[in-house]
């Protein structure tokens, strides 16, 4: 077994605890005449992550530039992604709120891989510091999945990611300057996006700090709410509803608008899987919605209005609810379960199992019903004018199997440690789809995961974890091979 050298890991680690610490700030300073009770706890914290930052970073080179090898790249990818989170705990546990570790680790995890399930109960009453910074965890953590989804997954060949491969994806010298433009034009449409929403919500009703609570929660396709009642605390309609159409743009491949960005639109209008995903949610929709209105007698445009906000919430995985649509019956109830794992498009904030993973496996079944009736001919597969390879074919499939497996896996685990069927499923179906609020009395719409034992907390964290890193990425990392040289 060769080492090999993890000082560029290092120091990257420690230019984001720097930055993670600058973010710890902004409570403090955009509510400095308001509601800061916790302001030491977040001083604190910000001095900590700064001082671990800067260590880490100056001991693995400083300045000195260091390229990143693919083994690298694997490792980066997974220990950021527990790193962060852990750091991002602190505020919360040297708050006022007397969180155990479980819980505060709970909740900053839940936070930035933007799963939105939540052990904090009475957020009504919570102070506002608290509440910027779970929303704040959530707006960071959604930058770092379009990032993650659009330059480094590709290029790892991960889940079939390899369709999606942009011109920033070769990490050569050459590709620097494209890697930097590709980047400041993620950073731009995410910010765009993310005040255009607050100007929305504040526009439509909202007072400045929810809006900006909700803004940076709904373009992350997060979840993360400043009531219990989520999104049903608003009764407008048209809030509602312009939720639901943020939230759709954050299920959107963000490098479509960074294409938009120098010009070139026809990419995002043309998209096979921007299509599939826009006609796919209007179509639950209005299922759900005809459903409502011949079972419940429901007014037509209240029953679509809620009807697509939840579906939208579930199929991005943002995890919003308006109302508790475990109430709408039991053929709603088996459809947003399925729902659970369908997820948003390929380069968005959005988790679950990505809509083009689906385009394919129907193309593959075409494909399959066509040799039975043909059995010499010749078929090529294309998806958004591009011959599909076997390589990312054999990629999807197995993500496919490995989500099942580990799905089946983490299920059985939570019933072990004494969950009910229904809580043990959707929980583990939530936790791996990054979706947020599962299915029964307990982590339902109108629950949340407070009342789950510590040992289920901390399955559901790995559960958000290995989601949210796209399984493959963290599983290659147990294989002999990759530790060889």
């Amino acid at each position: 077994m060769a080492l090999f050298n993890v000082f560029p890991v290092i120091q990257i680690l420690g230019f984001l605890l720097i930055l993670l610490s600058f973010l710890m700030t902004l409570p403090v300073n955009l509510l400095m005449f308001g509601d800061t009770p916790d302001w030491l706890a977040f001083v604190k914290s910000a001095c900590i992550c700064f001082g671990v930052g800067v260590v880490c970073f100056f001991s693995a080179g400083g300045k000195r530039r260091h390229a990143l090898k693919q083994r690298q790249m694997f490792i980066l990818t997974v220990s950021a992604w527990i790193v962060i989170p852990l750091f991002s705990s602190l505020p919360l546990l040297l708050s006022d709120l007397t969180l155990s570790v479980t819980d505060a680790f709970f909740e900053s995890i839940s936070g930035v891989t933007t799963t939105g399930s939540t052990v904090m109960s009475g957020l009504d009453k919570l102070p506002g510091d608290i509440l910027l910074w779970r929303s704040i965890m959530q707006w960071m953590g959604g930058i770092g999945i379009i990032g993650m989804a659009v330059a480094i997954l590709p290029f790892l060949r991960i889940g079939g990611m390899r369709l999606f491969a942009t011109e920033s994806s070769e990490w050569t010298e050459k590709a620097v300057p494209r890697t930097n433009r590709l980047a400041r034009g993620l950073v731009f449409s995410y910010l765009a996006l993310t005040f255009s929403c607050i100007f929305t919500y504040w526009l439509l009703g909202m007072d400045l700090f929810n809006a900006v609570n909700h803004a940076l929660t709904t373009v992350s396709t997060g979840g993360y709410s400043t009531s219990d009642s989520s999104m049903g605390q608003f009764d407008e309609l048209s809030i509602l509803f312009a939720s639901s159409l943020f939230m759709m743009l954050g299920g959107v491949p963000f490098f479509l608008f960074v294409r938009m960005l120098y010009g070139h639109s026809q990419p995002l209008l043309r998209d096979q899987q921007v299509h599939f995903f826009l006609k796919f949610l209007l179509l639950i929709a209005c299922l759900i919605s005809l459903y409502r209105i011949v079972k419940e007698g429901t007014f037509p445009v209240d029953a679509f209005v809620h009807a697509l906000f939840n579906v939208t919430s579930v199929v991005t995985t943002t995890g919003y609810a308006s109302q508790d649509y475990s109430l709408w019956g039991p053929f709603v109830v088996v459809l947003f379960f399925f729902l659970t794992f369908v997820g948003g498009c390929s380069g968005s904030t959005s988790g679950g199992m990505k809509i083009f993973r689906f385009q394919l496996s129907m193309l593959l079944l075409r494909e399959q019903v066509l040799r039975l009736l043909h059995p010499n001919a010749v078929i090529a597969r294309h998806y958004n004018g591009r011959i599909i390879s076997d390589e990312i074919v054999a990629s999807s499939v197995a993500f496919s199997f490995i989500f099942l497996a580990t799905l089946a896996v983490v299920a059985s685990i939570l019933a072990l440690l004494g969950l009910d069927l229904t809580t043990s499923l959707s929980g583990a179906a939530t936790a791996l789809a990054n979706v947020g609020p599962g299915l029964g009395d307990t982590i339902g719409p109108a629950g949340n995961f407070q009342t789950l034992p510590d040992p289920a907390k901390w399955v559901l964290m790995v559960a958000m974890l290995l989601g949210r890193l796209e399984l493959l990425s963290v599983f290659v990392m147990f294989s002999p091979h990759f530790w060889r040289n």
